[in-house]
């Protein structure tokens, strides 16, 4: 049966700061709790250095100067679940049928500890049972040869080595296959879509040294304290060094308020706090884009009331001209000239590198401040004061996370933002670039190797030449498309590299009944989760070792290599002993899988996981400009740079420029509004890593023993009848001809704008219609989707 937690939920008690002694608890609790205090405290030394392993949590860069502990609470939650001493070993298999594993809480099903054999369904026990892996290559091989390759997806997650996810795509490819969808599709595939129209680059352009040579930051929708909290310490250096902090964001978060370093002595027995924002704007869920505009629009009007000033002065005048109907513009006008500034807009840099500027200038200054605060959820006056801090900086830091990306209009967010620092250049200068920051470590990484459905980003050419076959050139799926085709009952197989994909998509309830369907479910893996209980009619799951793990081969122990967030490679060296002696790598086992399938194509497979150098000279040959001695640099301290052109203003787009984009609209079309219906957005909380649960605390939010709850504003809890603690269902609003419920939720009192409410990610992944997902990037708008709350007859689950 489901199991609960022991503890009663405790609701909306006062956090303290990010990082200090509350991180240093959760940190000693899940050592102890994973039974791995001693070689936990040894690796951790190790964690995010030169000589070291890349946390296999959040893919924030290693620095070339590390601190001396260069980790944070959740990238050492990470390493003590991955290096648990927990078994998940035949023994507990086989005392536990699937359809009884299936009632148990995510939690609970990772926490049963480290894979430790190649296992395979049997369906008169509903069972996994051992298999040897020469058996399960074999079979696994069979039925991929009986299939049509566009009837199988090969999936991956964030994890994957640079190696492993070169190899993946190319047995897929030489399969004939181009459904290569990936956690990237459910992320920031906004970013990917959006960006190469805007500034002609898939990534952002910044770099760490930006954090030293900016003067301002502009942070939107990314909680730094619960998804990336290494980046607190850049966050905390900046505000010593007097750098300006603007924030965008939902929910007001600790970690975007107060900081008390864990590592610094002084600061841990004083209590110190730094306080990271100087501004912090609360918008309303799905306002990114009004909230933008009105910044950009402040910018221009402020821009064109100091040029009429210029003019006035050479005609005789010696004041900028009064005018009443925009005062708050001549204000700002004013500030500029007072500080001597001619422009607030760097008019050289947009003619020069841009194209499309007056055409979004005037959208701007054609849009009423009414609507701008109607949509946003920002005032006036906060909007003009963002847009003085940015115009008074000279190299603004703008990063952004998936609380831009998730959206239905995900796409026009990314390009808002790349809209705001085109206006004064802050592309390609010391500390002036765009950072997005990602979620999981190398899921930016995948697709610089080619992990991705559009044959147009690979270089299908160089593979024929190098491997002797023919790639298929038609446009694979995204993700969502993946589960449109499960959906359908086209698709026949899922080859997963990680991740937990039924648990990170939408459409919960009917993806589980159509996944039953498939033919075969291939999972690698380290630990037991949801996609492996619910099972195709063949269904393997081949346990791999830890990126964390020495990897033993032929040539000796290996390493492998990672792409960060601000696109620099960096190495990875595994320290820990093996979970089981049954494990295999990754490379090894694509290379098992693939060469029992494949009967095209010339790879050296067993040389390659014989010796690691070997794949990436493969790479290296394969994208020879981006990977340049990739084997000599990957292990320097620091990594090596991925080239983004853009970096250097030069723009790789159609017409050679940085291009303004102009959103169609300043919020997407939900519906007629209705009294009764708030904005979802999902979370996660900070005992979580997107579906991997640690616990059932959030101390930032003040959550205890639960993640059954949802946030809402009291003044809706009012108007809607209800009282903080009353247990609730949530309902989709959107396409009611099918009913979406999740139920026995609390409801939590909480900081949060009016019409708006967010829970956790995954719990409320079933609201989700497969539809409900940015019309360019299909990612999935899991921060915005209209909901009501109805009373509920159900016990919360935890």
């Amino acid at each position: 049966m489901t199991r609960r937690p022991k503890t009663k939920p405790k609701l909306g008690f006062s956090s303290g700061p990010a990082g200090g002694w509350g991180s240093a608890r959760s940190v000693s609790e899940i050592v102890l709790r994973e039974h791995v205090p001693v070689s936990a405290a040894r690796l951790l030394t190790h964690q995010n250095k030169a000589e070291g392993y890349m946390c296999v949590s959040c893919a924030w860069a290693k620095p070339a100067k590390p601190h001396p502990l260069e980790f944070c609470e959740n990238g050492a939650k990470a390493t003590a679940w991955e290096i648990t001493g927990r078994r998940a070993d035949p023994a507990f298999f086989a005392a536990h049928p699937l359809a009884d594993l299936e009632s148990w809480l995510d939690h609970d099903l990772e926490k049963k500890g480290r894979l430790t054999e190649p296992m395979r369904w049997d369906a008169a026990s509903d069972t996994y049972r051992p298999v040897t892996w020469a058996a399960a290559f074999e079979e696994i091989g069979r039925e991929l040869k009986a299939l049509d390759p566009k009837q199988v997806e090969f999936y991956t997650s964030g994890r994957a080595s640079l190696e492993t996810s070169y190899m993946f795509q190319l047995f897929a490819r030489i399969y004939g296959s181009n459904n290569l969808p990936d956690s990237s599709n459910m992320c920031h595939e906004s970013s990917s879509v959006g960006l190469p129209q805007s500034i002609g680059a898939t990534v952002g352009t910044a770099v760490l040294s930006d954090f030293q040579n900016c003067d301002c930051i502009f942070y939107i929708a990314q909680n730094v304290g619960t998804s990336s909290p290494r980046l607190l310490h850049d966050l905390q250096d900046a505000v010593d060094r007097g750098v300006k902090i603007v924030t965008f964001n939902l929910l007001r978060e600790p970690g975007l308020q107060r900081f008390t370093n864990p590592q610094a002595p002084g600061e841990m027995l004083t209590l110190a706090e730094t306080e990271i924002s100087d501004a912090y704007y609360q918008l309303k869920n799905g306002g990114d884009v009004a909230a933008l505009f009105g910044v950009c629009k402040a910018l221009i009007e402020a821009d064109d009331a100091l040029q009429t000033s210029q003019i006035s002065k050479v005609a005789g005048a010696d004041d900028i001209p009064d005018d009443p109907d925009n005062a708050a513009a001549v204000a700002f006008a004013a500030s500029m000239a007072a500080a001597d500034k001619k422009h607030v807009l760097d008019h050289d840099f947009i003619a020069t590198h841009t194209a499309g500027f007056e055409e979004f200038a005037a959208a701007a200054r054609g849009y009423a401040w009414e609507d701008l605060e109607h949509f946003s959820g920002l005032t006036r006056s906060q909007m003009i004061e963002a847009a003085r801090l940015y115009a008074h900086s000279e190299a603004v830091l703008i990063c952004y996370g998936m609380g831009l990306t998730q959206h239905v209009m995900g796409v026009e967010n990314v390009q808002m933002v790349a809209n705001l620092a085109l206006l004064r250049g802050n592309i390609g200068k010391p500390g002036a670039n765009i950072c997005a920051v990602r979620g999981h470590s190398n899921v930016q990484g995948q697709r610089t190797v080619g992990i991705t459905e559009k044959p147009d980003l690979v270089p299908l050419d160089t593979l024929k030449e190098l491997y002797a076959f023919e790639p298929p050139r038609w446009e694979g799926h995204t993700t969502v498309d993946a589960c449109a085709s499960i959906l359908k009952g086209e698709t026949k197989a899922f080859v997963s590299l990680g991740g937990n994909f039924l648990r990170a998509v939408p459409e919960t309830q009917a993806m589980e009944s159509a996944w039953r369907k498939l033919r075969l479910t291939v999972q690698i893996a380290t630990k037991l989760n949801r996609s492996h209980v619910i099972h195709g009619e063949i269904a393997y799951l081949l346990p791999c070792l830890g990126r964390i793990e020495i990897d033993q081969q032929e040539s000796g122990p290996q390493s492998v290599s990672i792409e960060s967030s601000v696109a620099q490679f960096h190495g990875s060296r595994g320290m820990a002993k093996p979970a089981s002696p049954h494990l295999l790598s990754e490379p090894a086992i694509v290379a098992g899988m693939a060469k029992a399938t494949l009967t095209r194509g010339q790879v050296p497979w067993d040389r390659w996981v014989g010796n690691y150098g070997e794949i990436r000279d493969a790479i290296e040959r394969t994208y020879p400009e981006t990977f340049k001695d990739f084997n000599t640099r990957f292990l320097q301290p620091g990594g090596f740079p991925r080239p983004v052109p853009a970096r250097e203003r030069k723009w790789v787009t159609p017409n050679g420029k940085a291009n303004f984009i102009t959103p169609p609209r300043l919020f997407p079309d939900l519906g007629p509004p209705a009294p009764e219906v708030l904005h979802l957005a999902t979370l996660r909380s900070n005992d979580q890593f997107n579906t991997t649960v640690y616990g059932y605390n959030d101390r930032f939010r003040g959550v205890k023993g639960t993640r059954q709850v949802i946030f809402v504003n009291r003044a809706d809890i009012d108007r809607l009848g209800f009282a903080p603690g009353d247990i609730v269902d949530l309902v989709t609003a959107l396409e009611p001809e099918t009913e979406r419920r999740v139920a026995g939720f609390r409801l939590l009192d909480y900081d949060i704008p009016e019409g708006c409410c967010a829970a956790y990610f995954p719990e409320t992944n079933p609201l989700f219609p497969l539809s409900h997902h940015d019309p360019q990037a299909k990612t999935p708008s899991y921060k915005l989707l209209p909901i009501r709350l109805e009373r509920s007859q159900s016990k919360p689950v935890n």
